[in-house]
């Protein structure tokens, strides 16, 4: 299954993340490395939980995972 993945920059630093196609699946990681291996288990954690729709950002990047 592939996933799109939109990258924030968090004011406070570090990054935070969000997945658009799971309403509410987000997490954050204080490096871009760290924020990539949470992303796994937050989308894993997600699939089995419905949540609120996400919201938009300026400094955002798209990302495609495979899990």
């Amino acid at each position: 299954m592939k996933l799109k993945v939109i990258v924030h920059e968090a004011e406070e630093g570090g990054f935070w993340a969000e997945v658009p196609s799971i309403p509410g699946c987000a997490t954050q990681g204080e490096t871009f490395e760290d924020l990539l291996e949470n992303i796994y288990e937050a989308v894993e954690g997600c699939l089995s939980v419905e949540v609120g729709i996400p919201s938009d950002s300026n400094h955002s990047r798209i990302l495609e995972i495979a899990v």
